[in-house]
């Protein structure tokens, strides 16, 4: 059990292939299943420093369910193929056993191309999607890039599973710069048992391969980017390409040197508001002081209570346009567009 009272549940499905993945269940409130970054172990970062504060803080308005992909954590290890084919089925198993017909999709690093794909297969399951510190495209732009993923994947050969961790290092230097050192130590320790440095080696060539940059236009659903400024790992120009090519998108530049954001530091409250507000229209439950003025509250309280765009304007004694830019407004803060927006927006204001 965590500080903030939640408890996690792992389950297991099947790939495809029959690959076996394990997955967790925690938090409260609409479903929002996380295609897995890099690396992950289940029950590691359920008991770290580096990830507990997501956990706890987007578990208190969310259900989060969030999986180890094959070779990694708590799911198989005995496996060569990490492509984007494989890595697609296996959130496919987990979002089909987690039992949740509709749900938010989050892409987070690595987990991007698969969150692209299934969003791009399947739009009648998910309901929204966001992005944290990911990229749609191949991570090799050029020759450059190659021979830089090669190094990396050669330097997770030599060292990734020695005892000494200054190896690993080198990635946690990437991943937090901003850390504690007692941080610091547990992504380093979190490497060694997320994955064999074989597993994790060929994982790295194989994903630096996934592209779905030409998947981005055709994607029609509400969708969120937070990416931190200064990424080291995937630089914002990764963030400002969903957003550019996703319709409608928004992105949120996080203040941040840091891929994986901090508890402590003030990135992190704007990162857990934000995905707060961005939820609120699947059952987040969102403080409607803490997104819509006062008269945006009043003309959507009125919408809630069946009243139309003329009863609101002579209510409210204001002209029919001022009443249609609240609502504007106000869908735009919630998160809502479409046809159907404005019950959406009702019931939003109606949960808080």
């Amino acid at each position: 059990m965590s500080a903030s009272g939640q408890v996690q549940q792992i389950r297991f499905c099947e790939a495809p292939d029959g690959v076996r993945i394990a997955y967790a269940v925690s938090g409260t409130g609409p479903p929002m299943l996380v295609s897995t970054c890099w690396l992950s172990h289940l029950q590691h970062d359920w008991e770290s420093p580096v990830w507990r504060h997501f956990l706890d803080d987007i578990g208190r308005f969310v259900t989060i369910v969030r999986y180890d992909e094959r070779g990694y954590g708590l799911s198989d290890w005995d496996v060569s193929d990490h492509g984007l084919e494989a890595r697609i089925g296996d959130l496919e198993a987990v979002a089909d056993h987690a039992g949740f017909d509709r749900f938010a999709l989050m892409g987070m690093a690595q987990g991007g191309p698969p969150a692209i794909s299934y969003a791009a297969r399947h739009p009648e399951r998910v309901t929204r999607l966001l992005f944290y510190g990911s990229y749609a495209g191949a991570i090799t732009g050029g020759p450059e890039g190659e021979e830089e993923i090669e190094a990396f994947a050669q330097l997770i050969k030599v060292g990734w599973g020695r005892p000494q961790h200054t190896f690993r290092r080198v990635f946690t230097s990437m991943m937090i710069p901003g850390a504690t050192e007692e941080q610091m130590l547990w992504l380093d320790e979190l490497q060694r048992v997320a994955a064999s440095a074989s597993t994790a080696s060929e994982a790295l060539r194989q994903r630096s391969k996934a592209d779905c940059v030409d998947l981005l236009p055709g994607l029609d659903v509400p969708t969120l980017v937070l990416h931190s400024v200064r990424d080291q790992m995937n630089d914002l120009e990764s963030g400002r390409l969903l957003a550019t090519r996703i319709p409608g998108a928004r992105l949120v530049p996080l203040d941040s040197d840091n891929h994986i954001l901090l508890g402590n530091e003030p990135a992190w409250q704007v990162f857990v508001d934000e995905v707060r507000r961005f939820m609120a229209p699947d059952g987040a439950p969102v403080p409607a002081a803490d997104v819509l003025s006062a008269r945006e509250r009043e003309v959507v309280a009125l919408v809630a209570d069946g009243r139309s765009n003329d009863e609101i304007a002579a209510e409210l004694v204001l002209s029919i346009r001022t009443v249609e830019r609240h609502l504007q407004n106000a869908y735009t803060k919630l998160g809502v567009r479409g046809p159907s927006a404005r019950a959406a927006a009702a019931a939003a204001l109606a949960r808080t």
